[in-house]
């Protein structure tokens, strides 16, 4: 008697259409997602396209959307990753119907829709207050070092900067020598002078006209040249604030009550000082616990179910100034959410401590929390009992400042860690502040996304 195999027959063309419904089960992630995508307001999108209906058609932005969200969901940020899994992840199949766009459309697409995807944000928060799991009573803030698209070793200072630029002056002067010889290099091309010549010539240059409008600019421009001079001029516009500070000290000092000698003015650098980075430069250096990197400052305010309710970027690597900002945005992302819960105590570690910011939260409903001393955990020193940071320390010291503030760590530090480790994204893929604020706020919305798919699949299992 022969064996009995179930048969494999790759060859065998299908009787029927697929129904793309059998593929998944019904609690998959992607199902949600694309559940979730039909509950958000996406006219943002919509009204970037024509609306008489003329052109090559284009993909649905509602499966886009979809899409984009599923893929840094899980873990999948490259363009080319992205179209690969449509091809091959049955997932990825359904969510886009089972179209492939291709690399470059994707690409396109964060970049045209850059605001209306960070916008996604508050309209997932939406659904986390509608499912209750996005209350605002205890928040704790925090902030992690994300790596830029950038390496530091393209940090350059103005001297550098301007010479690379005469050399690419120069550059483009011995080609153009080249190129044209004794010739002006403005007459007209041969293909300009015969009637098929031109028809042709105006006919590339409506098709490259046309691709220039469907693709909006990056806020880092990609030639190099015009990157250098960006980094040039804010390098002269740092040294010009310097140059008129150094001014105003001096007359305020020299208006002030004399005594002694009259005051010695402070001579300003008479270059401009520092480094900016050529490749994105938006980008710092920062101190992160595994050495200096060459990134930014990603902020993210969560509670206790750990839900993130307001997300930002900063160029700063200190968090000293950022504690009311980020409860002001929370405050207002809860309100675009639809909820009027404003941030009750807000928990963050002694990074945040800053006298000022601390009176600004207090200034609204907001409690903050803020450890004062970064190791003694509260603890009093020797002759700082006293003022706002003694009643910090005192406060904290209490049996409920205590408990609160020791749920700070596990209410934040887990959320950077899915981020930046499970979902592999230590690294923003875009450069310039405003593309990486809109991923980090998109890598935060997806966040929150998974948490309210585990929140439902926990209801559904009773």
């Amino acid at each position: 008697m022969p064996q009995n195999f179930l048969p494999c027959e790759r060859d065998q063309p299908l009787l029927l259409p697929p129904d793309l419904r059998d593929w998944l089960p019904e609690d998959h992630l992607a199902w949600f997602v694309i559940e979730s995508v039909g509950s958000l307001d996406l006219c943002a999108f919509y009204a970037a396209y024509r609306a008489d209906g003329h052109g090559a058609a284009a993909h649905d932005p509602r499966m886009m959307v979809a899409l984009t969200l599923y893929a840094y969901a899980t873990g999948e940020r490259s363009s080319r990753g992205i179209e690969r899994r449509c091809r091959e992840d049955v997932a990825y199949r359904v969510i886009a119907a089972n179209r492939v766009p291709d690399h470059a459309t994707i690409a396109r697409f964060r970049a045209r829709h850059e605001d209306a995807l960070a916008a996604l944000f508050t309209g997932v928060l939406g659904l986390c207050v509608e499912a209750g799991i996005a209350t605002a009573a205890v928040v704790a803030v925090d902030g992690t070092r994300l790596a830029a698209d950038a390496s530091g070793h393209a940090n350059a200072d103005h001297e550098a900067i301007a010479r690379e630029i005469l050399a690419e002056a120069g550059r483009v002067d011995a080609e153009e020598d080249e190129l044209y010889g004794e010739r002006r290099g403005d007459e007209l091309p041969e293909g300009l002078r015969t009637r098929r010549g031109r028809k042709e010539w105006i006919r590339e240059a409506l098709r490259r006209q046309r691709e220039e409008l469907e693709e909006d600019p990056e806020p880092v421009p990609r030639d190099r040249a015009d990157r250098l001079e960006i980094c040039r001029r804010r390098l002269v516009e740092e040294h010009r604030t310097v140059v008129e500070a150094h001014h105003d000290y001096d007359e305020a000092k020299a208006a002030g009550p004399r005594r002694g000698r009259p005051p010695v003015p402070a001579e300003p650098p008479a270059e401009p000082e520092g480094k900016v980075n050529t490749t994105d430069p938006d980008s710092r250096t920062m101190r992160s616990p595994h050495g200096f990197l060459q990134g930014y400052n990603a902020q993210a305010l969560v509670n206790g179910s750990q839900v993130v309710i307001a997300a930002e970027v900063l160029t700063d690597a200190n968090d000293s100034g950022a504690l009311a900002s980020m409860v002001d945005l929370a405050r207002d992302e809860l309100r675009g959410a639809g909820s009027e819960e404003p941030p009750g105590i807000v928990l963050a570690d002694a990074g945040y401590w800053s006298a000022d910011q601390i009176d600004r939260v207090r200034g609204t409903r907001s409690i903050p929390l803020v450890a004062v001393d970064a190791d003694s955990r509260g603890r009093a020193e020797p002759g700082e009992g006293t003022g706002p940071p003694g009643f910090m320390r005192r406060a904290l010291r209490t049996p409920t400042g205590e408990a609160l503030y020791r749920r700070r760590k596990w209410m934040v530090e887990p959320v950077f860690a899915d981020i930046k480790f499970n979902r592999r994204a230590g690294r923003f893929r875009r450069r310039g502040l405003a593309a990486v604020r809109s991923e980090w706020r998109l890598l935060t919305a997806t966040h929150n996304l998974l948490k309210l798919h585990r929140h439902r699949l926990a209801l559904a299992a009773g």
